[in-house]
C-alpha cells in the first residue's frame, strides 16, 4: 500500500506502491469545506477594533480565540491542539482574520470544524490530518509569521455559523537549554452580510521529494502540478511559499501543462523561510485551463547532517498554499517521483485519499 504522512501542514513519504498505477491515484480530486454551529462560552473575547493591516472588505465586530500559554522544556518539539467556540451570537460572515503568535511557536493552522465540544486543554493531534476528512472541517488559514493577517477581497468571506467551532493547532519547537512559553491568538473579523459575493477557500500544494546533502546548496523543482477540475474557474487571491530553516526560496508559477511557458504568481525578493511573505493579487489571478501550478524550492543546508523530508522543524519541506473563490472546498495536492514515473494525487475526493491514515 501507499501511505502519505502529513505534518506541519503536510508530512509526506512514499512507503510503498502496491496500491495500484498512478494513473489511477491521480485520476480524481474531490471537495472539502463547512462548519458547524452551538451555543457561545465567555472563554473568548469579542471587540470592535480594527486588524493589524488593512482590507479592502468594511470589517466589524471582531471575536478571538485563543491558545493559552503552554511551558516548552529544552529541545522540546511537538504539535498540539485546542477545539474551542467563538463567541458569535449569530451566524456571520468572516472578512479578515489576524493571526498572533508567540515566539516559541513554528506554526499556526486554523480550521473550522463540526466538533460538538469544547477541548480548551492542548492535546496531541496530527497535524494537518483533518484536511483530508471534509467532515470534520476545514482550514481557514496557515500562519508562520509572528503577526499575520489575512486580508480577504472585497465581497469574499468565511461563512461561520452561531457560536462557530474552530481547532487551533499549533507546532511549537524550543531549541534552547532554557524552558520557553508559547501561545496563538486567531480574531475574525465580520463583514455586513449584505456585501458577501462569494467564499473564499485553500489549496495546499507540495512535493516531499527532498534530499539535501550535507554542507550543500540545493534545488527542487520545476514541479508541476494540475489542479483539480473543481478549480478550473477558481479566483486566486493570495500565494505563501514555505519551507524550513535551510530554505532560501520558493518560487510558483501558473502553466498551461509541464514544461509549457510559465507566469509567476510568487517570486519575493529576500523571501525568509520564518516570515514567508503572502503575495496578494488585485485583480485575483486564474489557472489555464486544463492547467496547474509549477513551483520550485532551494536550499542552502549549512549543517553536516542529510536533511530529508519531514515535520520537524530540523527537516525540510517544499510547499506553498493559496487562498481562492469561490469556495469548492479545501485541497491538498502533491507530487513524488517516489512513484515510478510520477504521480499527482488530490485529497480529498481521491479513492486513494482514504488509505493516508489507516
Amino acid at each position: 500500500m501507499m501511505r502519505f504522512f502529513f505534518g506541519l501542514g503536510l508530512v509526506l513519504a512514499v512507503v510503498g506502491a502496491a496500491c495500484g498505477d498512478a494513473n489511477e491515484i491521480a485520476s480524481t480530486a474531490g471537495v472539502g469545506g463547512g462548519g458547524a454551529g452551538g451555543a457561545p462560552v465567555a472563554d473568548a473575547s469579542s471587540s470592535s477594533a480594527g486588524p493589524s493591516s488593512g482590507s479592502s472588505n468594511t470589517l466589524g465586530e471582531a471575536f478571538t480565540v485563543t491558545f493559552d500559554t503552554i511551558t516548552l522544556m529544552p529541545g522540546e518539539e511537538n504539535t498540539k491542539c485546542v477545539v474551542k467556540r467563538v463567541p458569535n451570537d449569530g451566524a456571520i460572515h468572516v472578512g479578515n482574520i489576524h493571526n498572533v503568535l508567540s515566539e516559541a511557536s513554528h506554526h499556526l493552522i486554523v480550521y473550522r470544524v463540526k466538533d460538538a465540544a469544547e477541548q480548551t486543554t492542548p492535546f496531541e493531534c496530527q497535524p494537518f490530518a483533518d484536511l483530508l476528512k471534509p467532515e470534520k472541517g476545514a482550514p481557514l488559514m496557515i500562519t508562520q509569521k509572528h503577526d499575520d493577517t489575512l486580508a480577504l477581497p472585497k465581497g469574499v468571506s468565511f461563512a461561520f455559523e452561531p457560536g462557530q467551532m474552530v481547532r487551533l493547532e499549533m507546532h511549537y519547537i524550543n531549541p534552547t537549554a532554557e524552558p520557553r512559553e508559547a501561545s496563538a491568538s486567531a480574531t475574525f473579523y465580520a463583514m455586513p452580510d449584505a456585501d458577501v459575493k462569494a467564499d473564499a477557500d485553500l489549496l495546499f500544494v507540495g512535493n516531499p521529494d527532498i534530499n539535501l546533502a550535507p554542507k550543500s546548496k540545493a534545488t527542487l523543482g520545476p514541479t508541476f502540478v494540475p489542479v483539480p477540475a473543481q478549480l478550473s474557474d477558481a479566483n486566486f487571491f493570495g500565494v505563501t511559499g514555505h519551507t524550513h530553516r535551510f530554505g532560501t526560496k520558493v518560487t510558483v508559477a501558473t502553466a498551461a501543462a509541464k514544461g509549457e511557458p510559465d507566469n509567476s504568481v510568487y517570486d519575493v525578493a529576500d523571501w525568509q523561510w520564518g516570515e514567508p511573505e503572502t503575495v496578494y493579487h488585485d485583480p485575483p489571478f486564474q489557472v489555464p485551463a486544463g492547467g496547474g501550478f509549477q513551483f520550485t524550492c532551494e536550499w542552502n543546508n549549512t549543517s553536516d547532517q542529510k536533511v530529508t523530508f519531514g515535520e520537524s522543524a530540523n527537516d525540510e519541506m517544499c510547499f506553498f498554499w493559496t487562498y481562492y473563490y469561490p469556495s469548492q472546498g479545501a485541497f491538498v495536492c502533491v507530487h513524488t517521483d517516489q512513484v515510478a514515473g510520477g504521480v499527482n494525487l488530490c485529497c480529498p475526493g481521491n479513492p486513494f485519499c482514504s488509505k493516508i491514515f489507516e
